[in-house]
Formats: structure tokens, sequence, C-alpha cells
């Protein structure tokens, strides 16, 4: 099995920064693309960014120039660097990859973690 599990969340104020991270542990052979999430309650969870195993990276509108995705292949982590932060990025982010399970070859699987919450405050 793999496991997602995400870290750094919490409360900051309008204009702040935070700076989440996610680690991937397990029987893991290879991580494709690694994303985050969001999600307020009563809403679909929305695609935040995304980055291939190559460091090719996407961002929802939303948070283009000021959110930066990035990933460390070696360590199997992504982290996610929010600066001017907004009342509106509060939501639980998840963080999402598509993995090869070395006991599961070929298949490829999207793992989930659990979430962490990011509030900020106006």
């Amino acid at each position: 099995q793999v496991h997602l599990v995400e870290s750094g969340g919490g409360l900051v104020q309008a204009g702040g920064s935070l700076r989440l991270s996610c680690a991937a542990s397990g029987s893991i052979f290879s991580i494709n693309a690694m994303r985050w999430y969001r999600q307020t309650p009563g809403k679909q969870r929305e695609l935040v960014a995304s980055i291939t195993s190559a460091g090719s990276t996407r961002y929802a509108d939303s948070v283009k120039g000021r959110f930066t995705i990035s990933r460390d292949n070696a360590k199997n982590t992504v982290d996610l660097l929010m600066n001017n932060l907004k009342p509106e990025d509060t939501a639980v982010y998840y963080c999402n990859a598509d993995v090869l399970d070395y006991k599961n070859l070929p298949t490829q699987v999207q793992c989930w973690g659990q979430g962490t919450q990011v509030t900020v405050s106006s």
C-alpha cells in the first residue's frame, strides 16, 4: 500500500504565507503526476496545482502567481508554497498522486492524503 500524509496547514492572516508538504510512503515503484486539490463545504474538489515527474507545472487561474508547486522525486514529496493568501483560499487541501505500486504493477492508482485545513482570516 501507498500512503500520502499532508502537513503544514493552519490559520494565517490575509496576505500571509503557508507551505504545505505531502510525503508518500509505502510500496512505491514510481510516482508520475502529483497534485494539490482543495475543497470547501458544499463545493466540488478543485484542482489547485499539478506537477509531472519531469517538473512541468500547471495552476488554477485563481492561484497563478501566488502559489508554487514543487517536488522532490528522491524523497517522494510534493510541496505547495502559498503566498499572498486570501480568505477565499480557505479550504481543506488534499495531496494526490498517480502511483505505481510495485505490488500491483503495471496498474497505476490514484492515492489521496487525508487533507489539511488552511484558514485565511481577513
